[in-house]
């Protein structure tokens, strides 16, 4: 069905959501904290599965960034055959999978096996990820609850990045390295036994067959886009990645070509006339440009300029998430009383103004200086996304969610590779220009290499120099990369900037009807209502 035809459809009241709906959002958030938990969890146990498992330089290299290349370039896949196939049970057939691969993972006997149990994950928390949202847009009709319950889910889901490396640190303190990966299974048991008391099944009955073609173009598409920007970031500019991207661009371009022309695609681009959905997933994108970006650094800030644990610093780095959870509710309820273009707006704002703060911190600049300039840039980042995810899947048609959600998601994905790429390549730049210039004389050709490629090799080189030479080489190192810090986070306060300006052009006058959906269409919800009825119906699978 297009997206068009909900425009012209009158007003119905919603119904409201109860206790049940609000219990099953709370099942629905476990998938969403492990699949975005399990994208840093496993940085601490690195070392440990290196010296059982002995994986070479680029299988290492696998285990750590399959898990993301699989779930990025499967994302719009799942998200459409869950339209197709039913939404609950793609999202519990996702959660065995994902269930079984950790078991896989975590009793890995070697590197090769461990790499094919991260890809099964992927492929489990691809079919997780859109599944949970695309549930919400289901389970919350009214337009107020559905902010509320999509603000706690973008908290959880930013949540779940940050506890990552806490949960790896503690466990690893007392376990095997396999329990990084065991803790997922305990979770997915609870989701198989909740989910089919608690989820109700949606489907969209007019989706027609699956886009089979359409599938393996979006993961040609994105598998190489994300493998390119990752490595151009890890590696700088050099001719593989640069054909991956050509690639992914050409791929890219083939699947939407497909997708206006199929008889039955798995992407309604309609949806992307919307100003509401095309401007959220642009948001969403910036937002996550900026927080990737920038996380990077503040992590190697945190370990290498101030000398913490890894444990150490994931707790530290934990606070600022935990301190603005509660903005996610302050976006909505301001959205209620306000254009929201100038809240999503404010947001960005606020992000701008914690990254110049950030942009004169210095190598002995005091912790609570920190932190709170990194609460200040989360704190807005939080309410752009927690909107701009109600917004997309608010907009979207019920039916479509599945496919709204993954593409949204997507978004994130490739804003998250970009700002490590562009970010990274800034700060890392400004660092190899500042070493060029401040090394000591007299060091070894292989030594001075390491020094200038990164903070943490010339802490090593420094470790192995005698006295004050070590001294001055690590402070020297300390400084340029605080100097690479500050200019990565100018650079992340100018798009922010200027995506407060574009928030405020594009989404400007956007309406919401009281209880019905952006810009006068209701977003479908007067369809919606007839459809929550008949879903409710014993034995009637809509």
């Amino acid at each position: 069905m297009p997206f068009t035809s909900y425009a012209s459809r009158p007003y119905a009241p919603q119904p409201s959501a109860g206790r049940r709906e609000w219990i099953a959002l709370a099942v629905l958030l476990l998938p969403c904290l492990l699949v975005s938990m399990d994208v840093s969890v496993l940085y601490f146990a690195v070392p440990f599965l290196t010296a059982q498992l002995e994986p070479s330089s680029v299988q290492q290299l696998w285990i750590l960034d399959v898990y993301g290349f699989v779930l990025a370039g499967l994302l719009i896949t799942m998200g459409a055959l869950g339209d197709r196939v039913g939404r609950r049970r793609l999202l519990l057939s996702g959660a065995l999978l994902f269930g079984l691969a950790s078991g896989l993972a975590a009793y890995s006997g070697s590197a090769e096996t461990l790499i094919a149990a991260r890809a099964l994950l992927g492929v489990g928390g691809a079919t997780l990820m859109p599944s949970t949202l695309a549930l919400i847009r289901n389970l919350f009709h009214d337009a107020k609850q559905r902010g509320k319950a999509v603000a706690i889910w973008s908290a959880a889901m930013m949540g779940g990045i940050a506890v990552g490396p806490v949960l790896s640190g503690a466990l690893l303190e007392h376990f095997w390295w396999g329990s990084v990966f065991l803790i997922n299974a305990p979770a997915m048991v609870l989701l198989l036994v909740c989910g089919p008391l608690l989820l109700p099944e949606f489907r969209n009955p007019a989706a027609g067959r699956f886009d089979l073609p359409g599938s393996l173009l979006s993961l040609l598409a994105m598998l190489p886009l994300v493998y390119g920007i990752k490595e151009i970031a890890r590696d700088g500019v050099s001719a593989l990645p640069l054909v991956a991207l050509s690639a992914g661009l050409l791929a890219a371009a083939a699947f939407v070509h497909r997708q206006r022309t199929a008889r039955h695609p798995m992407l309604d681009l309609e949806l992307f006339r919307h100003r509401g959905f095309s401007v959220s997933v642009l948001m969403n994108l910036l937002a996550m440009f900026a927080v990737v970006g920038c996380a990077v650094f503040f992590t190697q800030y945190l370990q290498t300029v101030r000398g913490m644990s890894p444990l150490e610093a994931a707790l530290w780095n934990l606070l600022p998430t935990l301190a603005v959870g509660g903005m996610t509710v302050v976006a909505t309820s301001l959205a209620q009383r306000m254009d929201r273009a100038y809240v999503i707006a404010l947001g960005f704002a606020i992000a701008a103004g914690g990254f110049i703060w950030l942009s004169w911190l210095e190598p002995g600049s005091a912790l609570w200086y920190v932190l709170v300039a990194s609460s200040v840039y989360a704190s807005g980042l939080v309410m752009v996304m927690s909107l701009g995810n109600e917004l997309a899947i608010g907009v979207a048609p019920p039916e479509r969610a599945g496919s709204a959600s993954a593409l949204l998601e997507s978004g994130t994905e490739l804003g998250g590779a970009l700002g490590m790429a562009i970010l990274g390549s800034i700060g890392s730049a400004v660092y190899r220009g500042h070493m060029d210039d401040a090394l000591p004389a007299g060091l070894p050709h292989g030594a001075a290499d390491a020094a200038r490629e990164t903070l943490a090799g010339a802490a090593a080189v420094a470790g192995e120099l005698p006295g004050r030479a070590g001294e001055a080489l690590l402070s020297v190192a300390r400084t340029a990369f605080t100097d690479g810090l500050q200019t990565a986070v100018l650079a992340a306060a100018g798009v922010m900037a200027l995506a407060a300006a574009l928030a405020i052009a594009l989404l400007r006058g956007l309406r919401t009807t009281e209880g019905g959906g952006p810009d006068g269409a209701q977003a479908g919800e007067a369809g919606e209502a007839a459809e929550a009825a008949s879903a409710r119906r014993p034995g009637r699978v809509s």
